[in-house]
């Protein structure tokens, strides 16, 4: 019976450890945003709904949010949270991107 109560604390340990997720967060504005053409700005773009597609994932239900609720509920709170701020960068990012690209005439 003591090895079954060790092993359950052992990957609760484990689970409750590795339960957080981590979503990049972007920088608003970069040094170099000034210099990038057309293309470089399409390519930020493009990092960008990686970034996003990322914090919605880390929103949604998966491993390491359903073992933060079942083993530290405070967890997939801060999970959301999380992903919750760097969509909120992205998009203060792209909007900035987009005037640039707008300024340079891109299409």
């Amino acid at each position: 019976m003591k090895k079954i109560i060790s092993a359950a604390c052992a990957v609760s340990l484990l689970l409750g450890t590795t339960a957080c997720t981590s979503t990049p967060k972007v920088a608003v504005q970069q040094t170099d945003d000034f210099k990038l053409t057309c293309e470089g700005l399409n390519a930020e773009f493009k990092k960008l709904d990686t970034v996003m597609e990322e914090a919605d994932h880390n929103k949604g239900v998966n491993t390491a949010n359903v073992a933060a609720v079942l083993f530290f509920w405070p967890a997939a709170v801060g999970n959301y949270m999380s992903a919750a701020d760097a969509e909120k960068l992205v998009e203060k990012r792209r909007t900035h991107l987009m005037e640039i690209y707008k300024s340079k005439g891109c299409v």
